[in-house]
């Protein structure tokens, strides 16, 4: 498929341009100059057939010298020709009464100043006037045709040869970038091979080199931090989770006390689950495991760990699925995507229901709150984004993390997620998963 935004093909076009641009240059010039050698010889004949005029009948108004030259002194010429004549050989078309009827031919004619008097000199070309008249002429006419047929097959085939050498010097001129991308699509070992060249692909693999070094570098320091971290928090977290069950062993059953110590300990347990999801979206794709893990039971279960935000508001929540649906994904991966939804509903619905449903392809979460202003669509999955309160412009309580992590979940998992808002107010969000 042609398209003008490849370097090829611009590269292509550019070449044909310039040796139609070339070709036409060499046309212009040819045509200049065989309009001059054509002025000049016409010019010749007519000075010298004055010059014979006037030696062989004197001084008259006009002179006959057939075939086709009539010479006016200035004040014995047409006015039409007085009206358009000046000093350079000019031409035009006009038709021509003979024995066979009316011919096309040219006119040439041009004013010529001698002594004190001023003449008009006019030479009426037909092709078997010339031919029999004048020797030099005709000689002339026949090298025109050949230099013009012969510049016709030249342009032809100047044309062919350019479009012909740039299909072919624009294959080698993009082969090295073909050879740059295929380096940098494979491994660092070809592109290395690249960096060595002097050209301006040497260059550029150079600075991709660099630029990849930079990134595996970036790269680097992300996972080693957030290794570190993981490793610093998990120490008292699991403190945090031991001491919390002890003192809720020691506290009465029914104490009130004892909601707050395995409040803690749910608490911990949670933070620790977020700490193996980060890390786990700081690994390759490739390199995590898939396990068979069911949607139901991690919806349920999110579903139920949040409940305490509409413990306040007449909101009710349910899960519908006509059966148990299975994914092939981290089951903590999936449990923070759809943990973050799920409490964004809760959060920013203050009447009427959020229901999350199910099904073969897609997971929806869908809520009856706030919603999302169309303004705010295009910032939708930015981090630190966060939502306006429509009724009283305030903004809403949140950090603007949330979606912006579940969007970078799906791309890491190579899931989809959209949004869907609803004309009455509030907000469809999907997961599209991959079974």
């Amino acid at each position: 498929m042609f398209t003008i935004d490849s370097i090829a093909n611009k590269f292509r076009i550019s070449y044909f341009l310039f040796a139609l641009l070339l070709c036409t240059t060499f046309v212009s010039i040819f045509m200049y100059a065989e309009m001059r050698i054509e002025q000049d010889l016409v010019k010749g004949r007519l000075l010298q057939q004055l010059q014979l005029s006037q030696e062989k009948e004197g001084e008259r108004a006009i002179y006959t010298a057939n075939p086709g030259i009539k010479i006016y002194r200035y004040d014995s010429a047409p006015e039409n020709l007085k009206a358009i004549v000046n000093e350079t050989v000019q031409e035009i078309p006009v038709t021509v009464n003979n024995q066979a009827g009316k011919t096309k031919a040219n006119l040439h004619f041009f004013a010529h100043q001698q002594n004190a008097q001023q003449y008009i000199l006019t030479y009426l070309e037909d092709t078997k006037m010339v031919m029999a008249n004048y020797p030099v002429l005709t000689i002339f006419e026949n090298l025109e045709d050949i230099f013009a047929d012969a510049l016709k097959i030249a342009v032809i085939l100047s044309l062919l040869i350019a479009a012909l050498f740039s299909h072919l010097s624009s294959k080698q001129i993009i082969k090295p970038l073909l050879d740059l991308k295929q380096a940098v699509e494979t491994d660092h070992q070809n592109l290395t091979e690249l960096t060595h060249l002097p050209s301006e692909v040497g260059v550029l693999a150079r600075a991709i080199d660099e630029k990849n070094h930079k990134l595996e570098q970036y790269l680097k320091r992300e996972q080693l931090f957030t290794g570190d971290v993981s490793h610093e928090l998990r120490t008292p977290l699991t403190i945090i989770m031991g001491a919390s069950e002890v003192l809720a062993s020691q506290l009465e059953d029914n104490s009130h006390l004892r909601e707050f110590a395995n409040r803690i300990s749910t608490t911990a347990k949670e933070t620790s689950e977020i700490i193996s999801a980060l890390l786990l979206l700081s690994r390759a794709p490739e390199q995590l495991d898939t396990p068979q893990t069911s949607i139901n039971d991690i919806a349920l279960n999110e579903v139920s760990r949040l409940q305490y935000l509409l413990r306040h508001k007449p909101v009710s929540c349910k899960v519908v699925a006509e059966q148990d649906y299975v994914a092939y994904v981290r089951p903590e991966l999936l449990k923070m995507a759809l943990g973050n939804l799920i409490k964004n509903a809760f959060q920013y619905t203050d009447d009427g229901e959020v229901i999350v449903t199910i099904d073969s392809e897609k997971i929806t979460v869908s809520d009856t709150g706030l919603g999302i202003p169309e303004i705010m669509m295009p910032l939708l999955y930015e981090r630190f984004e966060r939502l306006n309160d429509m009724k009283t412009g305030d903004q809403v309580e949140g950090t603007g993390l949330g979606l912006s992590i579940v969007q970078r979940i799906m791309t890491h998992m190579d899931w989809k997620l959209t949004h869907q808002a609803h004309a009455t107010g509030g907000s469809t969000f999907s997961i599209y998963y991959k079974k």
